[in-house]
């Protein structure tokens, strides 16, 4: 059965407690996820998105607990990836003539899934839809993070429908914030942010801004995936001002690959370096055929500077190097400062490789590409140390 959440809304989506994986295999999702559908309940009845394809016949199945099909008056579709439109084939089966409620670019992305001519409602920013006590207005969101999502925001109750911005792959029966553990809420907020809409921040900031200037009270941010924001609900827009404005805190992340271990005890020394040179600065080391990729990224994110590590390997760098920085070019982190190292045997281009990488990725590279040769011994390591300090010191001129 559904969850009533305030005088005219019913949330009846799906918790998956089981989900590892996103996109493919592209988002880690270790905390499982939610696919947040609402009903509104007023003189017209509104169901607001969908949920996830496997779930359709379940989701069609739980909705006839809570409402005779026919009741439903209008549905509307705030975006239409098919975690949030899959269920829509096994719903219009009982409801074929249904108006939907979407962008133009949502009935394009529709139609381009389902292959359906259905009865679409095409909507832009400020238009409105009656539905007796309360009225929906509808405010595009183009790029946040498909081309088509809009919000949808609903008078009376004080609820925007949000989607995929303020959201998180976050499992949670009890559904708000202020029920679940703070620090686990605020990372997945961030690590969806980072994986999710860093790639689009400048729209991210542009549409707060204009969110805050419609002056909309608001009780509840509800995204499509995790937690309601009920409790203070401006929080996560605050955060979220942080995040698009090329957010960095004070760390250095160095993330590596290593073969026998010698790029990696070039990492540890090129931390020691960094640590010494600094004391205040935060520096975290991550494995990037070990550590989930996705967090490397957040953590990336929330870095001021990167050193990345790589042995050459068949004369270029290790393929868990290689995706991380392919992912790195895609999401376009902003103000970040970077150099690159490796350990060789006998060609040793990697760290040169990593380097014009990095700058494809929109680092700016403030040291030369460092490497030696074999397992690095004391001396080596001292250089290690040494280059960890030099990038220190070449970090605080810039």
């Amino acid at each position: 059965m559904g969850k009533k959440i305030s005088d005219h809304v019913t949330w009846v989506g799906k918790i998956d407690w089981e989900l590892k994986h996103f996109h493919g295999e592209e988002l880690s999702t270790n905390r499982g996820s939610g696919y947040n559908s609402y009903l509104i309940r007023d003189r017209k009845v509104v169901l607001m998105d969908t949920v996830w394809q496997p779930y359709d016949a379940e989701f069609v199945a739980r909705l006839k607990e809570e409402i005779d099909l026919r009741d439903i008056d209008y549905i509307v579709m705030n975006h239409n990836e098919i975690d949030h439109s899959g269920a829509l084939p096994e719903l219009m089966r009982e409801i074929p003539d249904t108006p939907i409620y979407c962008t133009k670019k949502g009935e394009a992305i529709i139609r381009g899934h389902y292959h359906q001519d259905w009865n679409f409602v095409n909507v832009k920013t400020n238009d409105t839809l009656e539905l007796g006590e309360t009225t929906l207005t509808f405010i595009e969101a183009p790029m946040l993070h498909w081309p088509d999502t809009m919000f949808s925001y609903l008078s009376g109750d004080q609820i925007l429908f949000s989607n995929d911005g303020f959201g998180q792959h976050f499992a949670t029966e009890s559904l708000y914030n202020d029920t679940v553990d703070q620090t686990e809420l605020y990372y997945e907020a961030e690590k969806y942010y980072v994986n999710i809409l860093n790639l689009y921040s400048a729209n991210v900031a542009r549409k707060i801004k204009e969110l805050l200037a419609m002056n909309l009270p608001l009780s509840m941010i509800a995204p499509s995936h995790g937690v309601i924001w009920k409790n203070e609900p401006e929080q996560i827009i605050k955060k979220y001002l942080e995040w698009a404005d090329a957010y960095q805190e004070d760390q250095i992340l160095i993330v590596y690959d290593t073969m026998w271990n010698s790029t990696r005890t070039m990492a540890e020394a090129v931390g020691y370096g960094i640590q010494k040179e600094d004391p205040k600065v935060k520096v975290r080391l991550m494995n990037a055929a070990k550590d989930d990729k996705n967090d490397i990224l957040t953590e990336v994110f929330r870095s001021k500077a990167v050193l990345v590590g790589s042995p050459t390997v068949n004369y270029g760098v290790t393929y868990a190097i290689g995706g991380l920085l392919e992912m790195m070019k895609g999401l376009r982190f902003k103000n970040k400062k970077a150099a690159s190292f490796g350990s060789y045997g006998w060609s040793g281009e990697a760290p040169k490789q990593i380097s014009e990488k990095l700058q494809e990725c929109g680092f700016e590279i403030i040291c030369e590409p460092f490497k030696t040769l074999w397992v690095p011994d004391q001396s080596a390591v001292e250089e290690c140390r040494n280059y960890g300090i030099a990038f220190v010191e070449a970090l605080n001129i810039g």
